[in-house]
């Protein structure tokens, strides 16, 4: 096999193309032949060791991916050779093989092509915990979601307008304003002309919205939370701009809101049951057509770090998916 191996957390640059021994699944294991990996912000934190999650050395980035099982380790029951799965493991999709935990095995149904399904599991699964589970979103009520062209951004306009949401998206440039709406979006601000509190005072008729989906942070979170409605909702996804925002807590009391924090991988390791029905739930959605990852394109593996490059520029609207 061969992967792009970290063997020193200091940047992409420092990332190698290397062949490796296939290893064998253990117990609990599978061995995937990887079709598809998509390129995620963590997976570029992880290799500047500025992750939260920080792996043994050497390691393979790449936490998202699909493809189809070679072998199966024992126990392994619900898996079988032959299979096409989807996985967010954390680390191991840029190669051509991998070995990763059964049990964080999506298995796909028939027409889930690798593209869309290593593009799926992390911005579908955040966006649904953190608008169903986390917010309570209710028919009729309105969402921001700041970011809203990235990957988790396309997701949650698509699982916002799925549960009868009114969705204004707020994005960096005309061209992504325009996505947004394609994707389902009723409303675009572009933040970067104007004032974002005046955009959203008039989107919302003075009100607020109820929901704000925040993967962003840094100098937005402070107009966008002080816009919130009564009794709103400020959901914590990510800090992709860099800075992480510090709010006077004065503004949550004043608004009767809640500072409510998304972590799906956390859900999904202490609500694995949960978890399940809900990668379910998202799996049909897919078959009926209520969602579908945006791809900003497809490369070669071996691209790699063209790719990072691609990500770091912010020129990425919806998910890069590398392919085998």
């Amino acid at each position: 096999m061969q992967a792009w191996l970290c063997e020193n957390p200091v940047g992409v640059d420092a990332l190698q193309w290397k062949d490796l021994p296939t290893p064998e699944p253990k117990a609990g294991e599978v061995l995937i032949a990887i079709q598809a990996a998509s390129l995620n912000f963590p997976d570029l934190l992880i290799v500047q060791n500025k992750y939260q999650h920080k792996p043994a050395l050497p390691f393979v980035p790449g936490s998202e991916y699909a493809g189809v099982v070679q072998a199966v380790g024992e126990g392994v029951t619900q898996l079988k050779v032959g299979q096409s799965v989807a996985c967010l493991s954390g680390t191991g999709g840029f190669a051509t093989h991998t070995i990763a935990p059964a049990a964080l095995c999506m298995p796909l149904p028939q027409g889930f092509p690798p593209v869309d399904a290593a593009a799926f599991i992390m911005i579908y699964a955040t966006s649904h915990h953190a608008l169903v589970d986390r917010a309570q979103l209710k028919a009729g009520e309105t969402v921001l979601v700041l970011g809203a062209a990235g990957g988790v951004g396309t997701a949650a306009i698509q699982i916002a307008k799925a549960l009868g949401a009114r969705v204004i998206a707020a994005a960096s440039t005309d061209e992504k304003c325009a996505l947004c709406k394609s994707v389902g979006a009723d409303l675009t601000i572009n933040y970067s002309q104007g004032n974002l509190r005046d955009a959203i005072k008039a989107a919302t008729d003075g009100k607020g919205p109820d929901v704000i989906y925040d993967p962003v942070g840094g100098d937005f979170a402070e107009p966008a939370f002080r816009s919130i409605a009564w009794r709103g909702r400020y959901l914590v996804v990510g800090f992709a701009s860099g800075p992480i925002p510090s709010l006077p807590l004065n503004l949550p009391l004043l608004k009767g809101a809640s500072i409510v924090g998304v972590f799906w991988g956390e859900f999904a390791r202490r609500e694995p049951k949960a978890n399940a029905a809900m990668l379910a739930e998202l799996a049909q959605w897919y078959a009926q057509g209520k969602v579908k990852p945006v791809i900003d394109r497809t490369m070669p593996m071996a691209d790699l770090k063209a790719a990072y490059a691609r990500m770091g520029s912010r020129a990425v609207k919806g998910k890069l998916v590398m392919v085998n």
